[in-house]
């Protein structure tokens, strides 16, 4: 009964499949001819030790990674610990005291709002962007779920330095933002004031469209090389795209001012973030593929999910809402179970550092928090919402929900 109603959905979702395909195969051009002209060679696989300086395979990486995104200047690094850090690097970089912050679609992502310092203990906001004099502001959400273009009008004046846009929903019930709309956000706040930065945290978004935020104007934008663009192999690191000026005064800030973007050894890393960047528009597809075929199933089922199946991708996000925290927690035990590390543990909720309610957290990868392998995450609070996300390969999500289908049957 399982297979064949998966079968179905498969079937049923032949069209959507296609139009993935197409994605994929127009993004995986684009890698293959930013590699091409950049004259990619084995002996950019190599690094140089110490202060990291002449390292030709990092230059030519993030050449790669700019033509890619169609940047001016790339910075792409191991040594940013995690998104987060990626974009507080761009963010502490190219905001100073004085300067005006406002978020266009609500509040960010939990482990955001201590970089800004509306949340954390008093020791971390005394660290916080607000703490070193910057104004903060929120667009707050039309009807909880979508950005208010209006409201984004009237707040963007000319005090407004930079417009965070946060690409994807994060721990929220918002949709997350397309392309489309990234570009008439920053339509909006240039009329508004020409000089504002429009900065993208682009997180989760990477090779699910034809276009990147870059493409209809934003600035700047900030990833994870443990989500989408690193292919899954990628250890850690982030990458900052975007005008020359915003990515060296992110890389100021990254190393130190009079270093930028010219030092810091890369401890052998280079072959693995090439090698990710190449795989990555195939592996995501295979995710986005997995995230559709998981709304599919869900709405069958009867399970309140978001993004429908048969609506826009920009990220890939699953939303299951249980509205209960005992369903949030079977689930994510059940995605745990049908991992290929660490099947065999039992996650629980717990205070993780940069988040203000429990998580519970089942993630079984290969690499310590990736999620572009297939996991699951949700904060224990109401509405008690997974966020199902990744998926090296698409058999892999499909066997995982088959089970979970088992289970609820059962």
């Amino acid at each position: 009964m399982n297979s064949n109603l998966i079968k179905q959905a498969e079937k049923d979702l032949a069209e959507q499949f296609e139009i993935i395909n197409d994605i994929r195969d127009f993004n995986q051009e684009k890698v293959l001819n930013a590699f091409v002209e950049n004259k990619v060679a084995p002996e950019h696989f190599y690094t140089v030790s110490g202060y990291g300086h002449d390292d030709l395979g990092r230059e030519v990486l993030d050449r790669v990674f700019a033509d890619v995104f169609k940047a001016e200047k790339a910075l792409v690094r191991i040594h940013f610990a995690s998104g987060t850090h990626t974009l507080a690097c761009a963010l502490f970089g190219n905001l100073r005291p004085g300067n005006k912050l406002i978020s266009v679609a609500g509040t960010p992502y939990d482990t955001m709002l201590e970089v800004i310092g509306t949340a954390g203990d008093e020791e971390t906001k005394e660290d916080s962007l607000i703490a070193h004099g910057v104004e903060y502001d929120e667009v707050p959400l039309k009807g909880g779920v979508e950005v208010d273009f209006e409201k984004l009008s009237e707040m963007v004046d000319d005090k407004t330095t930079m417009v965070l846009i946060q690409r994807s929903k994060g721990y929220s019930i918002r949709k997350s933002l397309t392309v489309d709309e990234i570009g008439r956000i920053c339509e909006i706040a240039k009329r508004k004031n020409p000089n504002c930065i429009c900065f993208v945290d682009n997180c989760y978004g990477e090779f699910v469209d034809t276009k990147e935020p870059l493409e209809v104007g934003a600035d700047l934008i900030a990833g994870s090389l443990i989500k989408n663009p690193g292919g899954g192999i990628v250890e850690a690191g982030g990458y900052i795209a975007g005008k020359a000026r915003l990515v060296d005064r992110a890389a100021n800030r990254l190393t130190a001012p009079g270093i930028g973007s010219e030092g810091g050894a890369m401890f052998n890393q280079h072959r693995l973030i090439f090698q990710g960047l190449f795989m990555a528009p195939s592996v995501v597809s295979e995710a986005v593929k997995g995230a559709v075929l998981a709304a599919k199933i869900f709405d069958k089922i009867g399970f309140d999910s978001s993004p429908k199946y048969n609506e826009k991708r920009t990220d890939i996000i699953q939303n299951i809402t249980f509205n209960a925290p005992e369903p949030l927690e079977h689930f994510c035990r059940t995605i745990q179970s049908l991992s290929p590390v660490n099947g065999y543990v039992t996650p629980i909720p717990e205070y993780v550092p940069g988040y203000e309610d429990e998580v519970i957290m089942a993630g079984g990868t290969f690499i310590e928090g990736s999620t572009i392998e297939l996991s699951a995450d949700g904060p224990m609070r109401p509405p008690y919402v997974a966020y199902m996300q990744g998926g090296l390969n698409y058999a892999h999500v499909k066997i995982a929900l088959r089970k979970i289908i088992e289970k609820i049957d059962n």
